[in-house]
């Protein structure tokens, strides 16, 4: 396996003690591939799975896909076989990934904090409407996702997208997956810096780099120089959050090692202070710690994450430092922690005198169609662009002022609210077993339906509580973080097993920060849980103190509150 790093780097002067068991550490000397994966990686660069797509697989159909580049290679490119109809969660862990595969794709488009014309809007939202059965979901990660795709029409979907300057390349597989840029880069009255250049300069050098396509597994970024920290940068693997030093003025600290899924991990910040023109340098240096020193050899240890808790951020500091950036970088205290999050939802001034709008589809489920109708609203108004956002909302950019409200309207009449209720603002659900291969439940129809139903039950709830549906332990859509957070799983009701959920309740971030916490022995059947949520909330109304929040109560309610087994009555 050949030195990936880059030639320039200096000579190691950290000393980093070889485990006694192979965790497949490139640097290490661990070169040879301990799993399959990895083999396949070695085999070939995914990245060349591409011209296969274009010239082969698309011109001789499903059946001539290779079942290694098939499983394995085509993330790379965006696209996941999505599940088979038929087959219930209980199927889930007990069929090969081939059994349970469809003929048809899912494909992930990435934004990576983009503003998105009216013209590269309606290009995704035909794209939806052409190939994919009038499809698209707002992701958490900023991406439009679709379902339904051939592989015959990849080819057309990709000029599409290049015309409208997008792209599908690495939103998937063991690579710097899409970026996360905070909705109103540019704009907003308070922001500290705006990161915009820096996303674009990392995605120019090193998207589609053979030398950064190669991780042990995903490697999630994002960057902010909002105060609000609007991109959950405690749950990637490598965040920029906009701080200031006393002498230097605007910049960032680095945050690394976040993640969720079954092995939460709130990420560790540096404590430096980075200038805008050199982000991108050390987003390299830290992606080169990860694929060099990376464990590889467990698929469920080969997140970043895992490697800076056994080193620890002093230790990861030193090597990004003298191994790959060849620098000290300058240190400054962390930014201080909002309290929860901005999803900058409904009419907000921009720092220019005109405004931005943040409307929010219920549960990012939106459709081909309804983006075209966005993109004409788009164009019709005047407004600069729309941002897709890390809570599945989308933020419409430049809009003057004398077209809001007008605006406001319009977009209310196509299905996006700028004012939606606290349900509707607050719920987000991943893909669930309606695709998605690993799901065990439902999760968009049932938050859907959970929106509609609490919004009849609590018409004028007064304070956020965010609702995350998970249809399995990965935590897609970030459960363990949500103040109520639902992992799907099978229950057993009457003797029988059922959709249900095991609940996360009092999770958050910023100033906040912590996992939800886990009653034991506690699940919610699907069918109970407009009930248990009604009584849980209802509890918390009737209890709070003054302006308590949901979080804070959770950490000092009465077990038997939590779990809906007693209901207090307003006195």
């Amino acid at each position: 396996m050949p030195d990936l790093r880059f030639q320039s780097q200096p000579p190691a002067h950290t000393e980093i003690p070889r485990p006694k068991r192979a965790e497949g550490q490139w640097s290490l000397g661990y070169t040879e591939p301990l799993n399959k994966n990895e083999q396949s990686k070695k085999d070939d660069d995914a990245l060349n799975v591409r011209d296969r797509i274009l010239y082969t697989y698309s011109k001789r159909g499903f059946a001539s896909i290779d079942p290694a580049d098939l499983r394995g290679r085509f993330r790379w490119m965006g696209l996941y076989t999505q599940r088979a109809p038929g087959f219930d969660g209980g199927k889930t862990a007990m069929l090969e990934e081939e059994e349970l595969d469809d003929e048809y794709f899912m494909l992930r488009v990435r934004s990576d904090g983009r503003l998105l014309s009216h013209e590269a809007v309606r290009a995704l939202g035909t794209i939806g409407v052409d190939f994919a059965r009038d499809t698209a979901d707002v992701t958490d990660r900023e991406n439009i996702q679709y379902h339904w795709i051939r592989i015959e029409d990849v080819p057309e979907i990709w000029e599409r997208l290049d015309a409208a300057g997008l792209s599908s390349l690495e939103a998937c597989g063991d690579s710097p997956r899409p970026f996360l840029g905070s909705p109103v880069a540019g704009v907003a009255k308070d922001e500290i810096i705006d990161g915009t250049p820096a996303l674009e300069e990392i995605f120019d050098r090193f998207i589609g780099d053979p030398a950064f396509s190669n991780f042990p597994r995903k490697f999630k970024t994002a960057l902010t120089g909002h105060p609000s920290h609007d991109v959950s940068p405690e749950t990637n693997d490598v965040s920029f959050v906009g701080t200031v030093h006393p002498e230097h003025g605007p910049g960032f600290d680095c945050w690394v090692g976040g993640g969720l899924s079954t092995n939460p991990r709130l990420a560790e910040k540096m404590g430096v202070w980075i200038p805008l023109d050199e982000v991108a340098d050390v987003w390299s240096a830290v992606a080169s710690v990860f694929r060099d020193y990376g464990y590889r050899r467990l698929r469920s240890r080969a997140r970043l994450k895992f490697l800076v808790a056994d080193w620890g951020i002093e230790k990861f500091r030193e090597v990004v430092e003298k191994e790959y950036l060849g620098r000290e970088l300058v240190s400054c205290d962390s930014p201080p922690s909002p309290t929860g999050h901005r999803d900058h939802i409904g009419v907000h001034e921009q720092k220019d005198g005109k405004f931005y709008v943040g409307v929010a589809p219920v549960a990012g489920r939106v459709s081909g169609s309804l983006l075209v109708e966005l993109a004409d609203t788009i164009e019709e108004y005047g407004v600069a662009g729309a941002r897709l956002t890390p809570y599945q909302k989308i933020v419409l950019v430049g809009v003057d002022a004398d077209r809001v409200e007008d605006l406001v309207t319009r977009l209310d009449e196509i299905g996006l609210s700028a004012r939606p209720s606290q349900w509707r603002r607050n719920t987000m659900a991943c893909t669930g077993i309606e695709f998605c291969k690993l799901a065990i439940v439902d999760t968009k129809e049932r938050a859907r339906d959970l929106v509609t139903e609490l919004e009849k039950r609590f018409p004028d709830l007064d304070t956020p509580i965010t609702v995350n549906v998970n249809g399995c332990p990965n935590a897609c859509a970030r459960t363990q973080i949500a103040d109520i957070g639902l992992k799907g799983q099978l229950v057993m009701h009457e003797g029988e097993q059922v959709e249900g959920f095991q609940v996360h309740l009092g999770g958050a971030t910023g100033l906040q920060a912590n996992f939800g916490r886990k009653l034991r022995a506690h699940k919610v059947t699907s069918a109970g849980l407009d009930d248990y949520i009604t009584a849980v909330v209802g509890n918390y109304l009737v209890d709070r103190q003054d302006a308590e929040s949901f979080a804070t109560w959770v950490a000092r309610a009465e077990e038997e509150l939590l779990r809906g087994e007693k209901a207090l009555t307003p006195s």
